[in-house]
């Protein structure tokens, strides 16, 4: 429910418009001082709309413009004057101000210049949101195995209620996917979806990214800026590999959900937020719990209602209709013309155990598509486990080449391997490579096993 903060010393006409734009479904506070709303302003509470008179007692009119726009640059500002001069439009407008509505008030005029702003932030919260949200458009869950079938009517039973879900499973098997699913089957499905990979982001940024900033929080901190919380309201927060969370990020996460309130970061005051939580994790979090990794509270808070994606090797009867989907959808998304799997390769990718799971086996499919001149997959367009084009292209290398791509084709064996070892765990899989887990995932991107 969008926040509107009147700033009026007529306690009449200040009730008045109270009780007015309530009517109108909003969340009003009236103040009759211009220095209280100045404060009000300054100490950070979430506000979606400023309505203010211009001669106000303790700070005017400018003096509440320039305070809401150093604390928002992006919130409406709509000023009220009984003296209506082309002067003090221009200054306000100069300042900052949206609109500007002469006394006494038309209140169908101020209904639709509230709405025009409201809708203005809407559509300015809408464009920060854009990378994070991409498509509104859902992928189908593809496969009729019992196991997938039972993790869908799981992600439909739980969609219908506001219950934080903990998805586990190992990378690849498309948590995001079921993320989304029960985004767009909930009564959220018309809010924002926000998407947040704890684990690419660093431990420095992550706070601020998450919760945002007060002006001068930190160095660089030039003004205020909302976090991913604040963008995500009425909708869904996606936290992909909540393992990675550092204890003091995970103690501000447990408020959130203990509390539905964070503080931005240099802030002071609570900012109350409505978003439904959906976690996921390659790694079981029971176990980093044991380690003192991850918080036992926040455990139970995320896992209210878990669901484990079973990974592909466990639905194998669902590579087929992976397949034949991607095989319809992938060639226009990579501008290239229909094309065919041959049976040898179709019967190769069936007998594949695919570490990498559903990821894998698209960007294996991808790859291979790029390489069908003829319209045809064949065995030789695949990339699974040894490559059986490495000694027919030898004859046409140099012996640096050579040694190369034996050592790349190696690599890429050995880490399929260790992946299939340790289950899909990439950070077990990562410390016996003896890299960091950063290091290791651009590894498998490197390959084709999976996005850094």
């Amino acid at each position: 429910m969008p926040r509107i903060l009147i700033v009026e010393d007529k306690d009449s006409l200040r009730a008045a418009l109270e009780e007015m734009l309530k009517g109108e479904g909003l969340q009003v506070t009236g103040i009759g001082d211009g220095a209280r709303a100045v404060e009000k302003l300054k100490g950070g509470e979430r506000v979606d709309l400023v309505l203010t008179d211009w001669r106000l007692p303790g700070a005017d009119g400018l003096a509440v413009l320039d305070a809401a726009i150093a604390a928002d640059p992006t919130l409406p500002v709509i000023v009220m004057t009984a003296f209506g001069s082309i002067e003090t439009a221009v200054e306000a407008m100069k300042h900052g101000a949206q609109d500007f509505i002469t006394k006494p008030v038309d209140p169908d005029l101020l209904r639709l210049l509230v709405s025009r702003a409201i809708e203005r932030r809407a559509r300015s919260r809408e464009s920060l949101l854009f990378a994070e949200s991409r498509s509104r458009t859902m992928p189908p869950i593809v496969g009729e195995s019992a196991a997938i079938r039972a993790v869908r009517a799981e992600t439909e039973r739980v969609a219908a209620t506001d219950a934080t879900v903990l998805l586990e499973g190992e990378s690849g098997t498309g948590k995001e996917l079921f993320a989304r699913a029960i985004h767009a089957l909930s009564a959220r499905r018309t809010g924002p979806f926000v998407a947040i990979n704890c684990a690419a982001i660093p431990e420095t940024l992550l706070e601020s990214e998450l919760f945002g900033h007060e002006r001068g929080a930190f160095t660089g901190a030039a003004s205020r800026r909302m976090g991913k919380f604040e963008l995500a309201e009425a909708g869904t927060v996606f936290l992909d590999e909540i393992g990675e969370l550092s204890p003091a990020t995970q103690g501000k996460l447990l408020r959130v959900l203990q509390e539905r309130s964070f503080h931005r970061v240099g802030g002071t005051v609570p900012i109350e937020v409505d978003v439904r939580i959906v976690a996921a994790s390659n790694r079981p979090l029971e176990k980093l719990v044991a380690q003192g990794l991850f918080r036992e509270d926040l455990f139970y808070r995320v896992r209210v209602f878990p669901i484990r994606i079973p990974a592909l090797r466990e639905r194998p009867e669902d590579i087929d209709p992976l397949l034949d989907w991607y095989l319809e959808h992938l060639p226009p998304e990579l501008g290239k013309k229909a094309v065919q799997l041959a049976p040898p390769a179709r019967e190769r990718m069936r007998a594949y155990d695919w570490p990498g799971n559903v990821r894998e086996l698209r960007n294996c499919l991808e790859r291979a598509i790029i390489l069908a001149d003829d319209g045809v997959i064949g065995e030789r367009n695949l990339r699974l486990g040894p490559e059986p084009v490495f000694l027919e292209s030898v004859r046409d290398e140099t012996l640096a080449d050579a040694r190369e791509r034996a050592a790349q084709a190696a690599e890429r064996i050995w880490l399929v391997r260790s992946l299939e070892k340790h289950r899909g765990d990439r950070s077990a899989a990562a410390e016996e490579a003896g890299l960091t887990p950063r290091r290791f995932e651009a590894k498998l991107k490197e390959h084709g096993l999976g996005d850094a």
